[in-house]
């Protein structure tokens, strides 16, 4: 097989959750230690920091890939879903695995596969420990697909385990509360192994302090180490001023991502930073800061309050659930326009009626959905808006919904695409 045709293979026979949902988790990690075993268990042969959440948990990712790789590290990064290409999961010092080493990998395992019968998931999770390892990377920078426990990302020992958010996300699968999707996510937490919990709230982290202390693990609340105490947007930069809790003391940090919700993830980025520090890991202060507002062009992140059009405005994000849209609703908010276009799809196995409460009335909005069988159709997502007083018309794809939006926007108008990381990621840049 080729590379377009060993991708096809492994969409084909293997189960992929952002596809066909449920039916595509495995409820153990017998198949990962099974792949990986037969590949000498390659997760072994490198550094790892093990990142999960429910939000913020792929920006925290790339800002510590991207800072270990500015400190002379080579760095692997995993993360999920892509948007445009399928190697964009698997990445080392920001450049993707390569299609050979897919094909090939892919032409060593399909016996197994045949044989084990495992997920997409648990099959790239497996193909990237063993890229890493092949590459000889010193840290690799590993994101959680889906809660933590039982996700195959955990059978590594990390360095350091960093668990972002806890907010309502796949209550089918990981709990209908808030403490035990909690539970959950703690799953990554090891023994002896420093923790650092991004955001803390009162509902859940008794739930982290509890699952440190039987671990033995060094428990940071990055949160409570510092506040953002202001913000400025600068020549596409978010400045925003740190303040050190313990004696006040204030730095300015810019960041080339520049949605407002990444103060909260820069807070967590510092405090895994501390960690690693006090661990032994040489992180200097200017290539952290070097690696902060440079974080697209290390690592190739996109997606996350990205600006691809001037005069209309023209904003991607992937945020797709509660807390995701309320982070984009605030940003909204936060700035100036004439008229506020928002084009949204949503996938059929999430919370939609309490994102659709969190959307501002006042926008015009183009309802779509992404090519994906878990996708809800686009009218019916129309007709459940309408009942929250939220009224538009609806689109078979996000490129015909994109074009319509700029067709009836004025230059200080400001378009926002969001709902489902699939709809962002079949955006055509071309047609701009």
């Amino acid at each position: 097989m080729n590379y377009n045709e060993t991708i096809e293979y492994l969409y084909r026979a293997l189960p992929m959750f952002s596809r066909v949902g449920d039916a595509a988790i495995k409820k153990d990690l017998t198949n990962t230690r099974i792949l990986c075993g037969r590949l000498d268990d390659p997760q072994q042969k490198f550094k790892t920091i093990h990142v999960a959440g429910t939000n913020g948990k792929g920006s925290v990712s790339h800002m510590l890939a991207a800072v270990l790789q500015q400190s002379g590290y080579i760095t692997g990064l995993y993360t999920s879903p892509h948007l445009h290409d399928f190697r964009e999961r698997i990445k080392v010092n920001g450049e993707m695995v390569s299609k050979q080493f897919v094909v090939d990998f892919t032409e060593c395992v399909q016996s197994w596969i045949n044989e084990i019968q495992p997920s997409f998931f648990e099959t790239t999770v497996a193909m990237a420990f063993e890229y890493f390892a092949e590459m000889r990377v010193d840290v690799a920078v590993i994101e959680t697909g889906l809660g933590g426990r039982l996700d195959s990302t955990n059978i590594i020992l990390p360095e350091l385990s960093v668990i972002t958010n806890i907010g309502m996300d796949h209550m089918h699968i990981l709990g209908d509360s808030l403490p035990k999707i909690a539970a959950e996510k703690a799953g990554i937490i090891k023994d002896r192994v420093p923790v650092v919990i991004g955001e803390t709230r009162e509902e859940t982290m008794p739930v982290f302090v509890q699952a440190a202390k039987e671990k033995a693990a060094p428990l940071y609340a990055a949160d409570r180490e510092r506040y953002a105490d202001a913000y400025r947007y600068k020549e596409h930069t978010l400045e925003v001023t740190v303040v050190r809790s313990s004696d006040n003391e204030k730095q300015v940090i810019p960041l080339d991502l520049t949605g407002l919700y990444q103060a909260k993830n820069l807070l967590t980025v510092l405090s895994a930073v501390d960690c690693l520090r006090e661990k032994g890991w040489i992180i200097p202060e200017d290539a952290m800061l070097q690696a902060l507002h440079s974080v697209k062009k290390l690592t190739g992140l996109h997606g996350r309050w990205e600006l691809i059009h001037h005069a209309p405005a023209v904003v991607l994000d992937v945020g797709h659930n509660e807390d995701g849209i309320r982070q984009v609703c605030m940003q909204i908010e936060a700035l100036d326009y004439h008229e506020l276009h928002i084009i949204i799809g949503m996938v059929k196995d999430k919370a939609i009626e309490p994102v659709l409460q969190l959307l501002p009335k006042e926008a015009n909005y183009y309802f779509t959905r992404a090519q994906i069988p878990r996708a809800l159709p686009e009218d019916h997502l129309a007709i459940m808006a309408a009942a929250h007083g939220l009224n538009g018309h609806h689109y078979p794809n996000v490129n015909a919904a994109l074009k319509e939006a700029l067709d009836h926007a004025t230059g200080n108008d400001l378009i926002v695409v969001c709902g489902s990381v699939f709809v962002v990621g079949e955006v055509d840049s071309s047609q701009l």
